[in-house]
């Protein structure tokens, strides 16, 4: 009889532990004060890999953890490397003059009829800026657009063209 109340009070203490726990979990606000998200938060979120990351996130750990420098950003520039050098409190240094230098913001632009649907370019977009079907033309969402020139290189008919973000805003 005693291994049975046992048992159903280690049944009856777990399913509370497990109800406040979940309780505990919608009520706590999460850590977004993180010095990670910080950082990325600082990133220009154009997921662009110019910084030898995959993506602002990476780069944003990478940095926290020792493991890149404040000054691999491109299209960040000196403002991003100088709000980063403030909020981790690190001297400004100059942009890795191993990467490629800081662009006027930009946006692709597909010539539509020249487009035969490939979807490689869909593949590329890490911001997801492009839509269209399978052997039909795509277009380029601009607002959403970073300009990150990662579409360029699959695209086999070069139909995809860089423009100034406010020149693509007139056509």
């Amino acid at each position: 009889m005693s291994a049975i109340f046992a048992a159903l009070a280690i049944a009856f203490l777990t399913t509370l532990a497990a109800w406040l726990l979940s309780i505990a979990a919608r009520r706590l606000p999460a850590d977004e004060s993180s010095l990670v998200e910080q950082v990325n938060a600082l990133l220009p979120q154009t997921q662009c890999a110019q910084c030898n990351y995959p993506g602002c996130r990476p780069y944003a750990e990478a940095i926290v953890n020792g493991k890149a420098d404040i000054n691999q950003c491109p299209p960040g520039g000196d403002s991003g490397i100088k709000a980063l050098a403030d909020l981790l409190g690190k001297r400004v240094i100059p942009l890795n003059d191993q990467l490629e230098p800081h662009k006027e913001p930009q946006i692709a632009v597909i010539r539509e009829d020249e487009c035969i649907g490939c979807t490689l370019c869909i593949s590329a977009c890490p911001v997801d800026a492009i839509v269209g079907a399978s052997k039909k033309m795509h277009t380029i969402i601009s607002h959403h657009c970073t300009g990150c020139e990662l579409c360029l290189p699959p695209c086999p008919v070069d139909c995809i063209d860089l423009v100034l973000s406010d020149a693509a805003v007139t056509q």
